[in-house]
């Protein structure tokens, strides 16, 4: 991409402006000289049948060079939009060479340099826009095969389940089975639907905002799963201080809900979740689940993926929960982080910005 400055061409042409604008007090002198020389008076000495313009010159001369000065400047005006145009030119160069890029050629760069005018600094800015987008647009593609390759599978085996029960000669207690396994497979299906519509809310972004208690949220999903826990034999332990955030109720609870569900079902016989809620972070979710090795981390907030990349299996979740988590928290202008030593479970921390004013 050309670097060429729009602003060094205004500055060029209001240079030739100032120039043009001292030529003019110049010619103005000189036309009226080469007037009086070479064309032939129009107007005499004045009398009573003189014109009107005639009379006017003879008592004001200064009219000849007002006029004079107008006509070079009616010129340098008519100048300056070809000018301005030529200014603008680079400009114009950059909308063509930003309007061939589609979704077929994301990858394609303007690559203005290492200049420090406005164009080169605008060139970078939407090169790196550029950037986010493909990113943005890949992420969705991917999002996009993945949730059809998750929904493929479940509905293939509603299928054969529904034809195999169309069979004349089950018995009720395969009837029943099939029933079962049908209902199960419809239920994952349920799930992974609302995930995606959730995950799709969330990205959209917050509605409305307004202060809420995240400890008293926390407390009351702590309190819906310790049943689950106790089944799972998991402990539940927390510390809840008190902590205000702007958000929305219903996505700050399906966040906590996320990580809780994950900590408990990642977990081991006996093995402990603690959830701590206080200034920053705001989050603190830890399990001593399975071991989760730290360059396996950042794949767990991909949707339809944990541990090296791999797919869920269709017995689980939808593979969802951190992908939505991580959506949530954005969308609360927060962030979200997961670590482990790869011997110790799976620590996530989400630092969400404190509400400017609290709840009474």
């Amino acid at each position: 991409m050309s670097t060429r400055s729009p602003a060094r061409r205004m500055l060029a042409l209001c240079l030739l402006v100032i120039l043009a604008s001292q030529a003019a007090d110049i010619a103005a002198p000189l036309l009226v000289l080469l007037w009086d020389e070479f064309v032939p008076p129009i107007c005499g000495v004045p009398s009573e049948t003189s014109p009107y313009v005639c009379d006017m010159v003879f008592r004001h001369p200064s009219i000849i060079d007002a006029g004079t000065l107008l006509l070079v400047l009616a010129v340098i005006l008519a100048a300056c939009f070809p000018a301005v145009r030529w200014c603008l030119r680079p400009l114009r160069d950059l909308v063509a060479v930003i309007a061939d890029v589609g979704p077929q050629n994301l990858g394609h760069r303007l690559r203005p340099g290492p200049g420090t005018d406005e164009l080169a600094v605008l060139g970078r800015t939407v090169d790196e826009m550029m950037d986010r987008i493909a990113v943005g647009y890949e992420a969705q593609r991917r999002f996009a095969a993945d949730a059809s390759h998750e929904l493929r599978t479940p509905l293939a085996v509603q299928r054969t389940l529904i034809e195999v029960s169309m069979s004349d000669d089950l018995t009720a207690d395969q009837l029943d089975l099939l029933t079962a396994q049908l209902l199960a497979t419809n239920e994952r299906n349920e799930r992974l639907i609302e995930g995606l519509l959730v995950l799709s809310e969330s990205d959209r972004g917050l509605m409305t905002r307004a202060p809420l208690r995240l400890d008293e949220i926390t407390a009351d999903v702590l309190a819906a799963h310790r049943s689950r826990a106790a089944d799972a034999d998991v402990k539940i332990t927390s510390s809840l201080q008190p902590r205000v955030v702007l958000g929305e109720k219903v996505l700050l609870d399906r966040l906590i809900t996320n990580l809780v569900q994950n900590a408990i079902k990642y977990n081991r016989p006996g093995g402990t979740v603690d959830v701590r809620v206080g200034d920053d972070p705001a989050l603190v979710v830890v399990n001593t689940g399975e071991d989760v090795p730290p360059e396996e981390v950042t794949a767990l907030f991909e949707p339809f993926r944990r541990r090296a990349a791999t797919r869920i299996d269709h017995s689980g979740g939808a593979g969802l929960g951190l992908s939505i988590a991580r959506s949530i928290t954005q969308a609360h202008d927060g962030l979200i982080t997961a670590s482990s030593t790869g011997h110790d479970g799976l620590t996530v921390e989400v630092s969400l910005p404190a509400a400017a004013q609290g709840l009474g």
